[in-house]
Parts: C-alpha cells; structure tokens; sequence
C-alpha cells in the first residue's frame, strides 16, 4: 500500500523514458482494457522481449489444448515484438505495477486457472496475491544468478513465504534447480531452456525482398541488441575492414530502438555516411545502416550471415544478449567476452566453433575479414550454430509433461472443459 501514493511519478517516468503507450497506461493500475474470455484461462508473464519470447511454444501449446491465453509483459518493447507473434484469440495486456489493489483488480477481472511466471521474475505482493486466491503458480524456464541468489540469502523468512506460493519450478539448469531448492522451494524440477525451443524469428517477406535488392552483392554484417559503448568499436572495425572493402555495408540494430539518432550522429562524428530505417526517403544504403526499428531482426539475421551480439563487450553485470535467433537463421555469431547472462548458450556454441569470441575493434575487424573472404568457413561456422542450438531444445515437451497433473486437476474442477 505504501507504494502506492508513488504510482503516479513511475508511470510518468515509464511513458517519458520507456515510451509506454498513453492510453493503456491504466493496464499499469490494474484496469483491463479486454473482457476476459471464456473457459479455463493460462496466464504466462514474461519480463522483457527475450523472456516473453521464449513463452511463445508453451502459449502455443496451451492455445492447442483449449485454453484461453492471457500474456502479460512488463514492458512496452516486448509487448510489440510478442503481440504479433501470438495465436489467434491470445491476449496481452501489461503486468500491474506490484501494489495489492492494482494486482487485486487485475486477478478479479482475469481469474487465471493457471499462473506461469517466466524467467527470474519474484514479485512478492504478485506471488502472495495468487496464493491467495489458491491458484496455481508454476515458475518456468526459472533461473536465479548466483548474486541474486546470495542476495535472498540474506533474507531468508522472506524469500522463503514467498516461495511458498509458488506449486512447482521448473529451472533451466541443475546449478538453478540447486540455488532455488536452497531458498526454499518445495518442488523443483529441471526442464531445460525454452528459448531452445522458440522458431526463429519472422520476416515480412516484401521487406525482405526489396532490401536484399538493396544489398545487393555487397559484402554485409549486422552487429545486433548493441549497447551504448559498444558502437564506437564497431565503427572502428568497420573503418579498418573497409579501408580494404569500400563497399562494406554495417548494419547496427540498437537493442533500444530511441539511440538511433544518437549512434547516427557519432557515425557521422568520425566521417562516415549513416542512415536510418526510422527515417530513411531513398533506396540508398550508405556504409552503416542504423536500424532503428523494432521486432525486424528477423530479416536482418536473414540477410547478414556474420552477427555480432552486443552487451558484451563491456564488463557489466548479466552481460550478453541471446544468440540462438541468430544461431537458427544459420548465422555465424561474433560475441565479446562478458555473456554470463547467457553463458550456457555460448559455452555451447563456442565449444562446437558455431560463435567465436572478439574483445576488441581489431579482432573484429580481422574475423569479418575471414569470414567474408571465405564462404566455406562462413557456411561450417553457421551450420555448426544451427546445428547446436537444435540438440539443446526439448524444453517446451518437458514442461508440458510436468505441467500435465495441473491441467488434469483443471478438467476435474471444470468437467464441459475437456483438454
């Protein structure tokens, strides 16, 4: 409660600094902006874009045994990018903000039968308030770091009642599964990563046809999710590569779209020709392509072949961005030294020569090189990413599995419902 009085000055600080939209700004307190539809109704939150994402083969197997789909993100960027990618008659609307009568309004309206939190997500008023209400709560593709790990250990009365509420965990790995047993959770499983599972990204077929006639034979290379720092090496990379290659097209995609102008201009500060997908009036590509949109890495891994992954470069905590979009569209992947957030993935990837690791503007340079000289390396390095990234799914199949008793428990409580 005390948070409340507080609401208005966060959701003015979301609209200015994270563009949330005006008008569903009341989703935020609680209040719906859809009926809830009929039937026994799963509701799947993820976080941010890469959590959300991931839900995407569990909504669509829930959707296919006759459930209702509600999906809640936290924020806007990954309710653009999911909303188009759900099933038909498959909601979303945005997580209240973690204060009791906003979450209050938000579950009496809904009723979810089943509550599916995705990722590292503990919202100690959202978690007691399900409890309350005795509906299920299942943590899926769960993780917790080893520093927010010690972190609850500090508090452990708390982390424990709020463990409580939750019916079953299903971690992405055995270190996971040990860290959230130690907290306190009763029943814990390991599933696996669905991320492993989520098809690759789509692309507009017509966007995709008219810029590869805009490439052309141009040798190309997209560096994605970049993180501010990040672009200045980049740049530098690509001024030694293309002193050799005038014709080198870099393609930067920002993992936040509103930095465009701001890499433009520093591209334009050393000298070289930038444009941007946000605001471009011509068909030409100059030699760095900032694009500055959202939810179309799919065509730019498409259309790249070499792709480097940002938040890497740079020791920060959590570090990396997912590479296993990349790695399904058959991308050789760059990636710097600091991907803790993912390390799993690029262990992976690294070990089986699908990704290789570059820590500064004259290795990239240098591995572009290669790679781009070279098409039989290019196709081996992207195949084994592919490759890797296929053995390592199966995570949707085992969650489903270990879901099924509650599904089954459903359609005793609710028997004109049959799964």
């Amino acid at each position: 409660m005390a948070f409340a009085p507080l609401s208005p000055a966060v959701l003015y600080c979301r609209r200015k600094w994270r563009h949330d939209e005006d008008e569903r700004l009341g989703e935020r307190l609680g209040w719906p902006s859809q009926p809830r539809p009929d039937g026994p109704l799963a509701w799947l939150h993820g976080a941010s874009v890469g959590e959300s994402l991931a839900l995407l083969p569990l909504i669509e197997r829930l959707s296919a045994r006759g459930f209702a789909i509600l999906v809640s993100t936290g924020t806007s960027s990954a309710a653009a990018v999911i909303a188009p990618r759900l099933p038909a008659g498959a909601l979303h609307q945005f997580l209240p903000l973690d204060v009791p009568q906003f979450l209050a309004r938000f579950l009496d309206h809904w009723q979810p039968n089943l509550a599916l939190v995705a990722d590292c997500e503990i919202w100690p008023n959202l978690f007691l308030a399900i409890k309350r209400r005795g509906i299920p709560l299942l943590l899926i593709n769960a993780r917790i770091s080893q520093r927010s790990f010690r972190r609850w250990r500090w508090f452990p009365h708390v982390i424990a009642a709020l463990f409580d509420a939750v019916d079953l965990c299903l971690a992405q790995s055995e270190a996971d599964a040990e860290r959230f047993a130690l907290l306190g959770v009763r029943h814990v499983k390991v599933a696996g990563n669905l991320r492993y599972d989520v098809i690759a990204p789509p692309a507009d077929r017509q966007s995709l046809a008219s810029f590869a006639a805009r490439v052309g034979s141009r040798p190309v290379w997209v560096a994605a999710s970049t993180h501010r720092g990040e672009e200045e090496i980049l740049l530098t990379a690509h001024q030694m590569w293309a002193q050799m290659v005038p014709d080198l097209l870099t393609v930067i995609v920002p993992r936040r779209a509103a930095r465009g102008a701001a890499i433009a201009a520093l591209a334009a500060s050393r000298g070289l020709v930038a444009a941007r997908r946000s605001t471009e009036t011509d068909d030409f590509l100059p030699e760095i392509y900032v694009a500055d949109t959202t939810g179309e890495l799919g065509l730019f891994y498409r259309l790249g072949g070499i792709v480097f992954l940002g938040k890497s470069l740079a020791e920060a905590p959590g570090g990396g961005q997912n590479p296993i979009e990349a790695a399904k569209l058959g991308c050789a992947i760059l990636h710097g030294p600091h991907v803790g957030n993912f390390s799993e993935v690029y262990s992976a990837l690294d070990s089986a020569r699908g990704a290789v690791t570059v820590a500064d503007a004259d290795t990239i340079a240098r591995v572009v090189a290669i790679l781009l000289a070279d098409a039989g390396k290019l196709r081996l390095m992207a195949r084994a990413a592919s490759e890797t990234v296929k053995g390592l799914g199966g995570a949707c199949d085992r969650i489903m599995s270990a879901i099924e008793p509650h599904i089954a428990q459903l359609s005793i409580e609710s028997p004109d419902w049959q799964p």
